[in-house]
């Protein structure tokens, strides 16, 4: 059932994100405005405009009042949620921008390029830390291992790679997926690497890199993949209809 239904936008919306409390909901459109709503009081609360082109990609910062969002202008950039403001925009990417994921510690941001690049900003510094060269197609999604010093990019070119955070050192690029990657996930405890491309789940491990189990699943086009209570959960669509995918774990 739909149990609630939010409106603002006025041109189609790119990407949508709920804040770590679950307490809002942020939503990124083609025309580049960010629009945040309070879910208990089914209220817009906050419009957030800068970008140039459509929102691709959107992270809360995991306790600052703080949101990065990433665009087809290639250009990153936090607001501050409170102050309805933008206080930094990054320049760097080449093309768009399609995943952005603050580090679990909140000083990092990561960006998946559209040029195949992964670029790590240092928030404080206001600027870029390094670039991670390694795959050969866009980027479609970056995840931060929840604590352990290592990310994970997932790419166009069939590719899972795991970078060291130390070394910016790539420490391994995993065996190629039968299709491009769409999603990839840590595990909440990281144990492992849950990555989703069309019609398959592939569990992966590291140090040695090896595959744990992989699954056919008919989820088509999966766009998100989570965990909760030792299930994966995973959400794809397919024309207007939106299909959710149980795995027990």
């Amino acid at each position: 059932n739909c149990i609630m239904s939010l409106s603002g936008h006025s041109t189609a919306i790119d990407c949508v994100r709920f804040g770590y409390t679950e307490e809002v909901v942020c939503a990124g459109s083609q025309s580049g405005a960010l629009k945040i709503w309070d879910l208990e009081a089914a209220r817009l609360v906050r419009t957030l405009t800068g970008h140039k082109a459509g929102v691709k990609c959107i992270d809360f910062h995991p306790y600052g009042d703080f949101l990065a969002s990433g665009s087809s202008d290639t250009s990153l950039r936090l607001w501050d949620t409170r102050r309805k403001g933008c206080i930094f925009s990054y320049k760097g990417h080449t093309a768009r921008v399609n995943s952005v994921k603050f580090s679990p510690d909140g000083q990092w941001i990561a960006t998946a390029g559209q040029e195949a690049v992964v670029k790590l900003w240092d928030l404080r510094a206001g600027k870029q830390l390094t670039e991670l060269v390694g795959h050969s197609a866009p980027v479609t999604d970056v995840e931060f291992h929840p604590h352990e010093f290592i990310m994970a990019s997932g790419s166009e070119d069939r590719s899972v790679n795991l970078w060291d955070l130390e070394t910016f050192g790539l420490i391994a690029g995993g065996e190629r997926e039968r299709a491009a990657v769409r999603c990839i996930y840590f595990h909440p405890e990281g144990d492992c690497l849950f990555s989703g491309t069309q019609d398959h789940l592939r569990v992966g491990g590291w140090e040695p890199v090896r595959t744990h189990d992989s699954l056919s699943l008919g989820w088509g086009k999966v766009v998100d993949i989570a965990t909760a209570s030792n299930q994966l959960i995973g959400a794809s669509h397919h024309g207007s209809h939106v299909q959710l995918w149980v795995v027990d774990l």
